[in-house]
């Protein structure tokens, strides 16, 4: 029998060569793994370097666009001070205006020429329907004209009467109203003031102490139905006073405004006398309350600074009393919120 080809004289040494060419192959895959895995850690370092990179862009981008986001909020929030306050003013001067329009139907009735009364009765109808928001842009302007015609229609009016009546009938121009002289008025220079100052602008009024001898009506409230907050005074030194149970009250909800804001409650207005009543009616027109009808006359309303970066619409501070205040007896009425009909951020009542 033939011997197998396994033991023939050159196998062996073949045998080595093929051993020692395994070998490097292995030893080249092993080479080229190392090489393969030191690529890939190198892609890793960049991809994780372009991953910082990017966060760090997009940290940027997001701080710049909250900046801007301040920015705009508080544009947006002066803006809608102004607009508001503009609010307030029309709505004075359409109040004094249908006012003024009552006097001088009144005084006219039966002073009037029969073919004149088309007069009144156009008059008349721009009363009843001032109050639709349609037609109140043009109702003071209107009133005004209509008023001061039915002054003119007949001559049995008397005179000095009619002086009168056309000095009531005569509001006090808007700010924006222009003279009518034919000069183009130069514009008013870019506003430059703080939007965190006062949103008031008119006199100074102040709170009012007790009412010496006062007989517990309106405006009238003496010593023993009022007691002053334990914190405060106005600038001429009055300490502010409300009706008893409310300064409780309110004692209450300063602690707790001071433990979340580290300060007490800042206050502006609190009792209001019946004299300061008039007086704020006098220079304020219809924005004010009629004297002896404001919850300020009766120690249970308070007003905090006009001050839109403090106490504004959205503050913390205005959003933790919204909250909070209901639960020691303090609210906004609906009339003061922002969509109310005379928005008044900074006025407070105390409901019990």
């Amino acid at each position: 029998m033939r011997e197998s080809t396994d033991r023939r004289p050159g196998a062996p040494r073949r045998a080595a060569v093929a051993v020692v060419v395994a070998a490097l192959g292995i030893g080249a895959g092993a080479g080229s793994l190392v090489v393969a895995e030191h690529r890939a850690d190198v892609r890793a370092d960049r991809v994780q370097a372009a991953a910082r990179a990017s966060a760090r862009a997009a940290a940027a981008v997001d701080s710049r666009l909250a900046d801007t986001a301040v920015q705009r909020e508080g544009a947006a929030r002066s803006s809608r001070t102004a607009v508001l306050r503009t609010r307030q003013l029309a709505l004075g001067a359409l109040r004094d205006a249908q006012e003024r329009a009552r006097d001088a139907l009144a005084a006219s009735r039966g002073e009037v020429a029969e073919d004149d009364e088309a007069v009144r009765g156009r008059l008349a109808d721009l009363l009843e329907h001032a109050e639709d928001d349609e037609t109140r842009a043009g109702a003071v302007e209107a009133l005004r004209a209509l008023a001061a015609q039915t002054l003119d229609v007949s001559e049995d009016v008397d005179a000095a009467h009619r002086d009168w009546l056309a000095l009531q009938a005569t509001p006090e121009p808007l700010p924006d109203d222009e003279p009518d002289d034919g000069v183009t008025a130069e514009p008013d220079p870019a506003p430059t003031t703080d939007r965190c100052t006062t949103t008031y602008d008119g006199p100074a009024f102040f709170t009012s102490a007790p009412t010496e001898g006062g007989d517990g009506s309106n405006g009238r409230l003496p010593e023993s139905m009022l007691t002053p907050t334990s914190w405060g005074a106005d600038s001429r030194g009055t300490r502010y006073w409300l009706r008893t149970d409310a300064t409780a009250a309110l004692e209450r909800l300063n602690r707790a405004f001071r433990a979340e804001f580290g300060h007490d409650l800042d206050l502006d207005l609190t009792y209001r006398d019946y004299a300061t009543q008039v007086a704020m009616r006098e220079a304020l027109g219809s924005i004010a309350a009629e004297p002896g009808t404001s919850r300020h006359g009766t120690g249970v309303a308070l007003d905090v600074p006009e001050l839109p970066c403090e106490y504004g619409w959205d503050t913390p501070q205005r959003q933790w009393l919204l909250a909070q205040g209901p639960s020691y007896g303090w609210v906004q009425p609906s009339w003061a919120l922002e969509d109310g009909g005379n928005p008044e951020y900074w006025h407070y009542e105390f409901v019990g």
